[in-house]
């Protein structure tokens, strides 16, 4: 006699989760053999609850449900609640991630981020389409062409944002700040990124360098810039850091080495065990410790920038201006499993010299500049259900045409306030400076 068909699948949930029960078991040797008993049982109770939500929806659905499916969407979702930057990535997604695909597709020139369950541009990188087109920090991306993007994953975005060079790419943007839904046609290329944008003496010895990106000749770069300026009679430093998502760690950590003292800290990595806590160093050489030094920050400064802007404000080696920092300092290490998938975790966090975990909090400048005027911003959690309610029936009708968008008869520089408050702050100091230097 046959065995009815519920109960075979009732047996391979069973055993499914048997594999569960013996993975975690296994895992919870190697990692920690410190969890106390009490905690353990708590976590089999619960495991025994998701083996029984399985059996049902497997003997109890209204069509067969494929049991692989069902554990990645289980591990997707049990990722998804944990923070913003860990997920599950199915065999192909892994793999992607795997592949350097640099150069081999187009993009927009955009950092993203998940932030209030969103798609959130971190920085438009200047220079780059999304940047010509007006992406700004914090611009929350609800819809890429005819694709509402809602309860996305960040990869599943980046997929939706990359495309063939020359294509085009429509976005439509929930920009908090001003309370508006804005539409962008933005068109792809191959994002090639200048890591020094700009170096120039401004006035009075006072030298002005744009940072876009740390990467890899980034130090070296720096190396020649100040010893051009220096030969060319540089007194003071400004170095702008807004709209900087971050890049390599290791070559931020370089290029802020150089403008402390050799052997201290620059920033900490902190995880769940203190054990593993790691704190790097500055092993430069010669470093210039005595030119003052101003930074300009913005919410579009992250990651890498935030190390540099904490270190330099901790140990009061620059001045910061400008706005609070994204607020982007966590670690993602990736875990592999067996059936080729792989687990992304957050397991560190970075935190500054004197203790700020930059993750969420930012770096705080000293002397706070906003670049324009500033609306009240929305509680974006409140206002969710009426974004997508915007977007859902039909596509945004595109922006009703505005003296911005037509080519301006005589180009006018925007001026910049904060790069003016800086100017002005050097300028005070070395009138202080002669002041000071008179007195008996």
């Amino acid at each position: 006699m046959s065995m009815p068909k519920w109960l075979k699948v009732a047996r391979q949930a069973v055993i499914i989760f048997c594999v569960l029960f013996s993975v975690f078991v296994l895992a919870s040797l190697a990692v920690s053999a410190a969890v106390s008993q009490k905690s353990k049982d708590a976590t089999y109770k619960e495991l025994e609850l998701f083996a029984d939500a399985l059996s049902l929806v497997q003997t109890q659905y209204v069509k067969e449900a494929d049991p692989k499916q069902l554990i990645y969407g289980a591990m997707a979702g049990l990722l998804t609640d944990l923070d913003p930057h860990s997920q599950f990535m199915t065999p192909e997604e892994y793999n992607e991630l795997k592949i350097d695909t640099e150069g081999k597709f187009g993009g927009i020139g955009v950092e993203i981020t998940m932030k209030d369950s969103l798609v959130t541009v971190i920085t438009a990188i200047e220079g780059t389409p999304a940047w010509e087109a007006g992406l700004a920090p914090n611009d929350r991306i609800v819809k890429i062409d005819d694709t509402v993007i809602r309860n996305f994953t960040l990869n599943d975005a980046v997929k939706k944002l990359r495309g063939k060079p020359g294509s085009e790419v429509q976005l439509a943007v929930w920009r908090e700040k001003e309370e508006k839904l804005l539409s962008f046609k933005v068109k792809r290329a191959i994002i090639q990124i200048q890591d020094i944008k700009e170096a120039r003496i401004i006035e009075d010895g006072i030298a002005y360098l744009k940072l876009v990106e740390f990467r890899e000749n980034t130090p070296r770069e720096l190396d020649r810039v100040l010893k051009t300026f220096k030969e060319q009679g540089m007194k003071a430093l400004i170095i702008d850091l807004r709209n900087n998502p971050g890049g390599l760690l290791d070559k931020a950590i370089e290029v802020t080495e150089r403008l402390l003292a050799k052997g201290v800290v620059l920033v900490t990595v902190r995880g769940r065990d203190p054990k593993q806590q790691e704190s790097f160093k500055a092993g430069y050489g010669p470093s210039d410790t005595t030119t003052p030094l101003v930074l300009l920050v913005n919410e579009g400064s992250a990651s890498g920038s935030e190390i540099m802007a904490g270190a330099l404000k901790d140990y009061k080696r620059a001045v910061l201006i400008g706005t609070k920092t994204f607020g982007k300092g966590s670690i993602q290490t990736v875990f592999p499993l067996s059936d080729g998938s792989a687990l992304k975790l957050t397991t560190n966090y970075y935190v500054t010299p004197s203790g700020t975990q930059i993750q969420e909090n930012g770096i705080i400048p000293d002397i706070v500049v906003e670049e324009k005027a500033q609306e009240p911003p929305s509680t974006v959690s409140d206002r969710l259900e009426q974004i997508f309610e915007k977007i859902e029936p039909a596509p945004p009708a595109p922006p009703a045409a505005t003296a911005e968008e037509k080519p301006a008869e005589t180009p006018v520089v925007p001026p910049d306030p904060v790069l003016a408050r800086a100017v002005d702050l050097l300028k005070s100091l070395k009138v202080f400076g002669n002041f000071a230097g008179t007195q008996k």
